[in-house]
């Protein structure tokens, strides 16, 4: 492949990526995690932590977005908002500073290790609820 055709698919990988990662927000609340990082270091290239490091920006306007359009349904609690998001960033630091003190590989590992446990919680509770 071209260099120009391999920065075109780059970009329109990109594109595809933030729209997709926007739609998901807004359906199910993820995209940072979930869908923008592995995205971002399968179809771009980007390694681990300079995904996650990516995503960590990307997922604010996100966020915002999905957050202003759910508080017009009356679907945000703030109060519960304000605490979790006012106790994360000190996760945050003890994140990044481990990310960047550790093997790319460990990372890699341990991201799919929690999201297949996150993913084996949310169906396991699926189908305990009625249809």
């Amino acid at each position: 492949m071209h260099v120009d055709e391999e920065v075109l698919v780059s970009e329109l990988a990109a594109v595809l990526i933030c729209l997709a990662g926007g739609m998901t927000g807004g359906l199910v609340g993820v995209g940072g995690g979930i869908l923008f990082v592995p995205a971002l270091t399968v179809f771009i290239g980007l390694g681990q932590v300079e995904g996650e490091s990516t995503s960590l920006l990307m997922i604010v306007f996100v966020a915002i977005v999905g957050a202003y359009r759910q508080n017009g349904y009356g679907n945000v609690r703030l109060r519960e908002a304000l605490i979790i998001g006012a106790l994360s960033p000190l996760g945050v630091l003890i994140g990044v500073l481990v990310a960047n003190h550790v093997s790319e590989r460990a990372l890699q590992l341990a991201f799919a290790a929690l999201a297949l446990f996150m993913a084996a919680q949310l169906v396991r509770r699926a189908r305990r609820s009625p249809a």
